[in-house]
């Protein structure tokens, strides 16, 4: 298995596949919010920045899936997977145990020198309060499913970074 991850990470089509699932993802938030008319709060917005992270790393490992660009991308992808699993976690546990002394922000605070709220405000400005339940599928909250999602990418990140240091199998004289 180690051996397909390393020979999926050195071509084009893992990457582009990784960055095309977390535009799903980041489109289906878009749904829920312009269409199904959901508030996102402030842990929301990060997440999707988590997403988009994700998102990046894909396109960045597919520019040049040989090179050792491939490893910034894994790095960016798991830490960006990582941050996107500790904000759902805490987006979880703000829902199962809402307290009036746990709570996020009403506004995002990003950089100064990137105020992404400011420059698209349809994608990144929060709305909502994170204890709120808006939405639930099979019994589980959007920030539950988040945390799945960000684990899932997480594992398959630590997985294909360990397969990096597997040989890739040589083809012996009869083509085996």
């Amino acid at each position: 298995m180690l051996r397909y991850l390393n020979h999926c990470s050195r071509g084009r089509g893992a990457w582009l596949l990784m960055a095309l699932v977390a535009l799903m993802l980041e489109l289906a938030a878009l749904y829920f919010q312009h269409v199904m008319l959901l508030q996102p709060c402030v842990l929301c917005i990060y997440e999707r920045c988590a997403l988009f992270g994700i998102m990046g790393a894909g396109l960045l490992g597919a520019i040049a899936p040989s090179s050792p660009l491939r490893f910034a991308a894994i790095a960016l992808w798991l830490y960006s997977a990582w941050e996107g699993f500790q904000l759902a976690w805490k987006h979880t546990m703000m829902q199962l145990h809402p307290s009036p002394f746990n709570t996020c922000d009403f506004f995002v605070s990003f950089p100064s020198w990137l105020p992404l709220d400011k420059w698209m405000p349809s994608i990144f400005l929060a709305s909502g309060d994170c204890s709120v339940k808006q939405w639930a599928f099979l019994t589980l909250e959007m920030p539950q499913w988040l945390v799945g999602i960000f684990a899932a990418f997480f594992v398959v990140g630590v997985l294909v970074l360990i397969a990096q240091f597997i040989r890739p199998r040589q083809r012996d004289l009869f083509g085996r």
